[in-house]
């Protein structure tokens, strides 16, 4: 999840493949560099509800309902980080596997699962080229993870193949609204609109590559590899501790405007998907 404000835009309009081909290596790079700060500064409260929670405000998973029965089921936790989710879900009897991009991610990951629940396995990947053959997961998952930072584009493929029909996925990621009321001056999210809604594909946040869609972008790119709209949910602030990711006064204004979505989508039975659909194996690791 971002913790730190845009240095930068993308310039208007979608940013071709070409100019926007080393985001991979430096959000990699970044999370490899900041993985044990950031696991410092907000473990509580991703350890809350048996690290079964969304979001920015971790939603407890009970409460929100997204995922529905878990047991028995092949989950896929896209961009796993220290894999919280993976753990939680497992212990509720799900076969879970992590994929981050990030080494000091996955290791962090292992430590983690050595220590607890078995069952889990891990695997290094880009959720834009998975290492999975074709309908192989009943869920698909990120909780502001790779879904956030890899480019939509090549990901909802990605994700719509390794699904089984049927299969759901279901990933928090930021809303456009943050982006169009970002006050640069102020470094923080204003009452104004000050930038396009339309034609902007990437923003960066503390050096990290975040991809934006408006939602009717969102809806077709689902329509297009088979994935159906179940439910948009748009958070807003509970009661309770503050996030540890917003400062008080983004908190302020996301009880007013939407600044995260979640999404929750099922896979057509008869749908085709235009990602490649070649058998691929997966070398994963479990504890």
């Amino acid at each position: 999840m971002p913790t730190r404000r845009p240095r930068r835009r993308a310039a208007p309009g979608r940013p071709p493949v070409a100019r926007t081909r080393d985001y991979r290596r430096r959000n990699r790079r970044i999370w490899e560099r900041t993985s044990d700060a950031y696991d410092l500064r907000h473990r509580a409260a991703l350890e809350r509800s048996a690290g079964r929670a969304w979001g920015l405000w971790r939603i407890p998973e009970s409460r929100l309902g997204l995922l529905g029965p878990v047991r028995g089921r092949r989950v896929l936790e896209l961009g796993c980080g220290a894999a919280r989710w993976s753990r939680g879900l497992a212990a509720l009897g799900a076969r879970p596997v992590g994929i981050d991009l990030a080494r000091a991610q996955l290791a962090k990951a292992r430590r983690l699962v050595g220590a607890g629940v078995p069952r889990v396995a891990l695997a290094r990947g880009s959720a834009e080229s998975l290492p999975f053959r074709a309908g192989v997961f009943d869920l698909v998952l990120s909780d502001w993870g790779a879904l956030t930072f890899a480019d939509p584009d090549r990901a909802i493929p990605e994700v719509a193949r390794v699904l089984v029909p049927g299969g759901r996925l279901v990933f928090a990621t930021s809303s456009p609204f943050r982006f169009v009321a970002f006050d640069r001056a102020r470094d923080r999210e204003g009452r104004t609109l000050r930038r396009p809604y339309f034609g902007r594909g990437t923003v960066v946040f503390g050096g990290l590559t975040e991809f934006t869609r408006t939602y009717g972008e969102w809806v077709a790119l689902f329509r297009r590899h088979g994935l159906a709209v179940e439910g948009l949910v748009e958070t807003t602030p509970p009661a309770g501790p503050p996030s540890s990711y917003l400062a008080r006064e983004d908190e302020a204004w996301a009880r007013r405007w939407p600044a995260e979505c979640l999404w929750s989508l099922r896979r057509e039975p008869q749908a085709r998907s235009s990602a490649r659909t070649a058998p691929r194996s997966a070398r994963t690791s479990s504890r």
